[in-house]
């Protein structure tokens, strides 16, 4: 069978935080507020990791109005994009001969949202959303249902992510080499530290 590359999707292949902070612009411009408000929303946002009816529920509580969770799912997969490097990158490793999953923890509607939003989903084998399949990264298991999707082995394989917790840990457990993307704390520590998705692709051999 192929050789395995899973990528992490937000803060790896796509800029998440920046698309939130665009979001964050239009949601509360169009609500009648200044930027406070959406600063409010960026700094409380916790890289996304906050629970969304927790931070919209501080937000109403503060500034007296209601974001919905349905619609901040909808609306937010339209303010990310994936640049024309990264898909490029992601279509000549398939042209190597690699299969590439994206692994990533979140909703379905909102991370389908993006991969489709972005055109990742165009040139990846396999889309593993942690919400379809029932289990989530760290969890070894999330890595083993990406490769038989993809149609590929783990052994030899690479994980690619921004976060060490989720990425770079959950990839070790499941026997992959990992690259850890951005400026997150480096522990545990990943086979190569690059400052971008763009640096790791050359890495992957």
């Amino acid at each position: 069978m192929d050789r395995l590359v899973c990528f992490d999707l937000d803060n790896t292949l796509i800029d998440r935080d920046g698309a939130f902070r665009s979001w964050a612009r239009w949601w509360t411009n169009r609500a009648g507020f200044g930027t406070d408000a959406a600063d409010w929303l960026v700094a409380h946002d916790n890289g996304g990791y906050r629970p969304r009816a927790e931070l919209f529920a501080d937000f109403e509580q503060r500034f007296g109005a209601a974001i919905s969770v349905d619609d901040y799912h909808r609306d937010h997969p339209t303010f990310t994009w994936a640049d024309d490097a990264v898909l490029t990158g992601l279509a000549a490793l398939r042209s190597a001969g690699w299969r590439l999953a994206v692994v990533t923890n979140g909703t379905v509607i909102q991370q389908t949202g993006k991969l489709t939003q972005t055109g990742i989903a165009d040139v990846v084998d396999y889309c593993c959303i942690s919400e379809a399949v029932g289990v989530r990264k760290p969890d070894p298991r999330i890595f083993a249902v990406a490769a038989q999707g993809a149609g590929a082995t783990l052994g030899g394989g690479w994980m690619v992510g921004d976060h060490p917790a989720y990425d770079t840990a959950g990839g070790q457990a499941a026997g992959l080499k990992t690259i850890q993307v951005g400026s997150h704390h480096p522990e545990p520590p990943a086979d190569h530290h690059v400052p971008s998705i763009l640096e790791a692709f050359p890495l992957i051999r």
